[in-house]
């Protein structure tokens, strides 16, 4: 059963991150990653409440296996968040490389533990 759930989870969650980087992209013709950085950041934020949820309310494995496991396994992607670093310093663009850097990784930490503060 928990296979399942992080299967049903992971399906949805690559998805919708392949759908909210088509949609961003298609609305800006900025020069970053801004779909990634998006997703990434609301799995923070979404793996921070089911892991507040996990430790301080009891919920259940099966939801942490759905959505943690699951749906922000496939939501988020550090491989892609890598590969656009390293292109963006290709491109010689090495200010928005650590930008992009900075901001995804200060800004994820701060969302996953708003995510735990507020379940």
């Amino acid at each position: 059963m928990t296979i399942l759930l992080v299967f049903a989870g992971g399906g949805v969650g690559s998805v919708l991150r392949y759908l909210t980087d088509r949609w961003v992209q298609a609305r800006h013709g900025l020069n970053l990653p801004l779909g990634t950085l998006l997703v990434n950041l609301a799995g923070c934020l979404i793996l921070g409440v089911v892991a507040g949820g996990m430790a301080h309310a009891g919920w259940s494995p099966r939801l942490q296996s759905l959505l943690g496991d699951g749906l922000c396994g496939g939501l988020t992607t550090f491989s892609a968040f890598s590969v656009e670093v390293v292109t963006l310093a290709r491109d010689r663009l090495p200010m928005r490389a650590v930008g992009y850097t900075l901001v995804s990784v200060a800004a994820g930490i701060g969302l996953a533990a708003l995510g735990w503060a507020v379940t």
